[in-house]
């Protein structure tokens, strides 16, 4: 058994992950799925490379809680960690690097930028005590569990695991009970994991029987790996998007149009953005547009990526080249959020003038809808002014 201290010499690093790295505790569950996605994308590309010659398998990432046991357990069957690895990346907070930007960031936790790989540590910040136990895809390894309680000792024990992969647990606060309910754990993983890339199960699907719901044998799969606004436009009908539409937003009207966004230059983004049919202005209802960095949800406050006047707009943009802090919720002004701004604008634009021109009536039996948006862009933006008019 390995006793040892993190690698921090600040004593206070978990108060301070618990207050103020992360404003908003329920991320946790977030950070933690998208890590358990990542090490199993990793071992994909070493299969796609040779590098792995194992089976690959079922992938599927299972949450599970047990509330008797006040524990939520997050497994997947991905590249595992050895204990070499877990010193590296564990133990040492991304090479003590954590000491350097708390003195340099005390007073300004938005500053921070996600670079340290403490993505991990927010499961703190609901825990008493976090414990790994896993073992890596490579052959002969072993299988170790490493055990933390929040201050900077830890112990890395050996441990039984037939499997590849990680089973983080998570022994929940008293003050965080919340999250050793169904409901809310449902809510979390609809709101933050529902298009990640790498199936996601929680619970088992049930079905009706005699009189009551009851467990089958398959697992509850709560996310679609591979959402609309991945595939290409050219292989997708409206139907497709009306229906994607009606999955984002259950209780709204039809959309009026769509744009499909794809670029690869000079940035990386996907989206499909909805102009939402609005029956007066007291329907106009902000942030209905949905962010994403690679899948993983990361909020729907986008002020400053997209023009006010679009701002009204329904849907999701895409791209892992929106800079986002440790906690992947705030944005920093950035000059690629301008561009993608721009072009955003750029393409709203066009598509208006290319229903304008082939379809005129069309636009003009949508007109009532659409004045709204095209008045208030028309005010508040110069350069979509001069396209409009």
């Amino acid at each position: 058994m390995q006793k040892g201290n993190i690698g921090v010499t600040t004593e206070n690093i978990f108060p301070v992950i618990k207050k103020f790295l992360y404003s908003d505790h329920e991320i946790f569950l977030r950070e933690m799925i998208s890590n358990a996605v990542d090490a199993t994308q990793k071992l994909k590309t070493l299969a796609q490379k040779g590098e792995f010659k194992g089976e690959l398998g079922d992938l599927t990432i299972h949450v599970s809680f047990d509330p008797e046991a006040k524990t939520l357990t997050i497994s997947d069957r991905g590249i595992g960690m050895t204990a070499e690895e877990i010193d590296k990346y564990i133990n040492q907070i991304a090479f003590s690097g954590v000491t350097d930007f708390l003195d340099k960031y005390k007073d300004e936790a938005n500053a921070i930028i996600g670079h340290f790989g403490l993505g991990f540590y927010s499961s703190f910040m609901v825990s008493d005590q976090v414990e790994i136990v896993t073992k890596s895809y490579q052959e002969g390894a072993k299988a170790i569990r490493w055990s933390c309680d929040g201050s900077p000792s830890f112990t890395i024990d050996d441990a039984e695991k037939a499997d590849r992969g990680s089973d983080i647990i998570l022994h929940i606060s008293d003050d965080c009970k919340e999250f050793l309910e169904k409901a809310r754990i449902e809510q979390l993983l609809n709101k933050y994991c529902k298009f990640m890339p790498v199936p996601v199960a929680f619970g088992k699907k049930t079905e009706w029987k005699d009189g009551k719901q009851v467990d089958t044998d398959q697992d509850n799969i709560i996310n679609n790996v591979e959402p609309l606004w991945t595939k290409a436009p050219s292989s997708l009908k409206d139907e497709d998007y009306k229906n994607f539409y009606r999955t984002l937003y259950p209780m709204q009207d039809e959309p009026l149009f769509w744009i499909h966004l794809n670029v690869d230059f000079p940035f990386h983004l996907t989206g499909i953005l909805y102009f939402p049919r609005t029956h007066s202005n007291i329907d106009l209802q902000r942030n209905k547009i949905q962010l994403y960095c690679n899948q993983v949800f990361v909020t729907d406050q986008v002020e400053g990526i997209v023009p006010d006047f679009l701002t009204l707009l329904h849907g999701v943009i895409d791209s892992p080249d929106i800079p986002l802090n440790v906690s992947r919720s705030y944005l920093q002004s950035d000059a690629n959020v301008k561009k993608i701004s721009t072009y955003i604008t750029k393409k709203v634009s066009d598509r208006l003038q290319q229903t304008f021109k082939d379809d005129r009536k069309d636009f003009e039996d949508k007109w009532n809808d659409l004045k709204i948006f095209i008045n208030y862009g028309m005010l508040t933006q110069d350069d979509f002014y001069e396209r409009a008019k």
